[in-house]
């Protein structure tokens, strides 16, 4: 009997508790519902108007700025026919690899001036030292990074361009890239 009064007690205080702990019902979910639908739309804001930018304003892009630039390089090529100089077998160690690994590159360098042949011949020693120079820089671990090579184009192009003077070079192509 002790048993059957111990098993009612305890339904009997299992019950209410069932029934008043299970308040709360839509109001439980209401801030995660909030998290879910603000959180994105706030992202999308801070990108586009936080971000975006101070990206723009660090790397001197004027807000839509890349439409106007792809319409003045189209004017330009069309004004002015390109001309294509190729530099073969830049030979440089591997930086931090005490000369056990080395680079292979060759480039096509393009231009649109009217004398852009003459000026990569009169500057071929400065330019080959300058872009061995600078491929020598790179590690290993540099050069297996995915965007490494629009780095290293990018990267050649500013220095071909101080050497030649003015934005003479408008395009470097990597024709071959090999790590030994």
């Amino acid at each position: 009997m002790a048993d059957e009064a111990t098993g009612t007690e305890a339904e009997g205080k299992a019950a209410p508790t069932k029934e008043g702990g299970g308040g709360g019902g839509m109001k439980a979910w209401l801030p995660l519902i909030v998290t879910m639908l603000l959180m994105p739309a706030l992202a999308f804001g801070v990108a586009q108007f936080v971000i975006l930018p101070q990206l723009q304003k660090g790397l001197g892009i004027k807000a839509g700025a890349s439409g106007e630039t792809a319409s003045s390089a189209k004017k330009e090529g069309a004004d002015a026919k390109q001309e294509t100089v190729l530099m073969s077998k830049l030979l440089v160690n591997v930086a931090d690899t005490m000369g056990a690994r080395y680079l292979l590159v060759s480039l096509s360098v393009v231009g649109t001036t009217t004398d852009f042949k003459q000026k990569m011949t009169d500057h071929d020693a400065q330019l080959r030292d300058m872009a061995c120079g600078d491929l020598a820089t790179k590690t290993l671990a540099d050069l297996e990074k995915p965007d490494e090579r629009n780095a290293i184009r990018n990267e050649l192009i500013t220095g071909f361009n101080n050497i030649l003077g003015d934005s003479v070079v408008q395009q470097i192509y990597l024709t071959e890239f090999a790590i030994q």
